[in-house]
């Protein structure tokens, strides 16, 4: 067993025909690899397990949340280093894909693949940690399974997000005048400018799809007078929200529920933001979304859609959401190019007057996510569970590269119900985004 860094660097390298790029150190204190590279520390022989009983992605996702698999070093260095070798995504180098296929089919691989079984040990597949979401059934996005879904990921604590997030308790994409902005300046200035485009102002009436902990509704209620409605299908998130509201007297004026977009019944409103929310939709759902807040708004009323988007694929069809992504972090979500987003809420009849793509932003955010968890570790950890905490760390780390690289972006897409006279209610300079 001694050397075990220095055989899976060659077993690895022998598989990808290229030099490995990073050190690995295993659980036997042996290291392997170019000196003053990201380490990829392999502190127990399980991690080699899951790999084997589960190939890919889910396998590398459930060794890291287990703590079976850590990265010494800087790990979004570590992360752009190892993207395309040993993450499935969609736009990973196809030249390196192909080239691990080709070896695997080698017949000369059967040794390597012996030696990584007397690696391993006792052929016995490991338990999924308890942070992951088994294999649901029935259909997808129904009223529960979405309900289960979106308690997955914000039911984990409301203390737990408040490390995150900071004071400011936005869970997307901020705006940033500078990076040498702060994260709570940069969330005002995002909540602000939707205001600003949905043309908010005294005695208008708001809906706030996927209202989080309340931020939007609050901003809209004590800068521009409104009255707003949020909805959420977290109880934590509601409960967390409307403490925020009553704190603030401001509960004449807002109201929480925990309800699904589907479900009201009490339009119209002058105004609907929908930040970060639409990604959990689902590709069946999309246009039932576009349909319903359509049939939400007064004649004249403003969407503003905030969502992520992915590039598109020249085979639609063979999208597929991460096995990691679906696991631990959003189950059941999907991206859309923003192409078809903006097709789609056309299709609903909405006229659609701008799209702002705001990329870089997120990148920005997440660092700074993952800069305040780092900064509260332990305490992160106890408040949830170490497994849970690895997910977000590494989630929220490898979102941002993604978002730097070009591989996702996100944009604020506002839309009008135009009446049939045609006056949208926007100004001629749009992006001076007066109401």
């Amino acid at each position: 067993m001694a050397d075990a860094a220095g055989r899976l660097t060659k077993l690895a390298e022998e598989v990808l025909g290229a030099p490995l790029p990073v050190r690995i150190r295993a659980w036997d204190r042996s290291e392997s690899g170019p000196p003053g590279a990201p380490t990829l520390v392999i502190r127990h022989r399980r991690a080699l397990r899951r790999l084997l009983f589960k190939p890919g992605e889910l396998g590398l996702a459930r060794a890291w949340v287990a703590g079976d698999l850590d990265i010494e070093g800087d790990l979004y260095e570590a992360l752009d280093r190892l993207a395309g070798l040993i993450w499935e995504r969609d736009d990973a180098p196809k030249p390196q894909r192909a080239a691990v296929l080709r070896a695997l089919a080698r017949p000369e691989l059967r040794a390597a693949a012996r030696e990584l079984l007397s690696l391993a040990g006792a052929p016995v597949p490991p338990t999924p940690p308890a942070e992951e979401v088994r294999r649901r059934r029935g259909p997808l996005h129904t009223l529960r399974r979405d309900k289960e879904a979106i308690s997955h990921h914000y039911d984990v604590g409301n203390d737990f997000y408040a490390l995150v997030l900071g004071p400011s308790m936005v869970y997307s994409c901020a705006y940033w005048e500078s990076p040498e902005a702060t994260l709570e300046d940069a969330q005002r200035d995002k909540l602000d400018l939707i205001c600003r485009k949905l043309g908010l102002r005294e005695g208008r009436r708001l809906l706030d799809v996927g209202c989080g902990w309340g931020s939007m509704v609050l901003h809209a209620a004590r800068e521009y007078g409104v009255r707003a409605v949020g909805i959420t299908l977290s109880e934590e998130q509601a409960t967390f929200a409307r403490k925020r509201i009553a704190e603030a007297g401001l509960a004449d004026r807002i109201e929480i529920r925990v309800q699904d977009y589907r479900e009201i019944k009490d339009e119209p409103f002058d105004a609907i933001s929908s930040i970060g929310m639409a990604e959990h939709v689902g590709r069946t759902q999309y246009a039932e979304y576009a349909d319903a807040l359509y049939s939400l708004l007064k004649p004249g009323g403003r969407l503003l859609n905030h969502q992520i988007a992915r590039r598109p694929l020249a085979d639609e069809e063979a999208y597929h959401v991460d096995e990691f992504i679906d696991r631990y972090v959003f189950p059941d979500g999907e991206l859309a190019p923003i192409g078809r987003t903006v097709g789609q809420l056309e299709d609903a009849g909405f006229e659609v007057r701008d799209v702002e793509a705001i990329r870089e932003h997120y990148a920005l955010t997440l660092r700074s996510w993952v800069t305040n968890l780092e900064r509260h570790w332990d305490e992160a950890a106890r408040l949830t569970s170490a497994g849970r905490a690895r997910v977000w760390r590494l989630y929220m780390a490898a979102s941002a590269l993604s978002f730097e690289r070009n591989r996702i972006g996100v944009n604020q897409v506002l839309a009008v119900r135009t009446p049939e006279g045609g006056a949208s209610g926007v100004s001629l300079r749009e992006r001076t985004w007066t109401g």
